[in-house]
């Protein structure tokens, strides 16, 4: 990857699964991974907000990851967590379908972005990783939080 790439020469990385593809995210930012639990629905929010939860306490917006992305939906199951990431002192839960484990990544394993993917979707990802003969997008956490304008 070139000079301005954010990824550290080692990095570990969350793995899980989303709508059949692998995706990872710097692992730092994950406070942690939860079971999804009873979710109250909020009324007028975005499509891809799924509702709110409590956590010990902390509010936590639920967002389907999937429908971040534009890539689908993600079917609430037995193996769906949450990615909890604070992000302005505000708590989120990604939904994901599945967490897979903890990897290090080597920077020198990080292929660009195919051209062919929606640029949607490849507008929040830092490269793609070839790893035991997957290939695994690794999300830009910078514009995770970055919300389409509707028209």
């Amino acid at each position: 990857m070139n000079a301005s790439n954010p990824l550290k020469e080692k990095e570990l990385v969350t793995a899980f699964r989303l709508c059949g593809g692998l995706f990872a995210i710097n692992a730092q930012l994950v406070q942690e991974v939860i079971r999804v639990g009873e979710l109250t629905q909020v009324y007028g929010a975005p499509d891809e907000v799924v509702g709110i939860r409590n956590l010990r306490g902390r509010i936590v917006t639920v967002i389907d990851a999937a429908a971040h992305l534009d890539i689908g939906r993600v079917e609430i199951s037995p193996e769906a967590r949450l990615l909890i990431i604070e992000h302005q002192q505000e708590h989120y839960g990604f939904l994901v379908d599945q967490v897979i484990e903890a990897l290090n990544l080597d920077q020198d394993q990080v292929e660009p972005v195919p051209s062919s993917l929606e640029p949607a979707l490849r507008s929040r990802l830092l490269g793609i990783w070839r790893h035991r003969g997957d290939l695994t997008a690794i999300l830009d956490p910078e514009v995770l939080f970055r919300w389409p304008e509707k028209q």
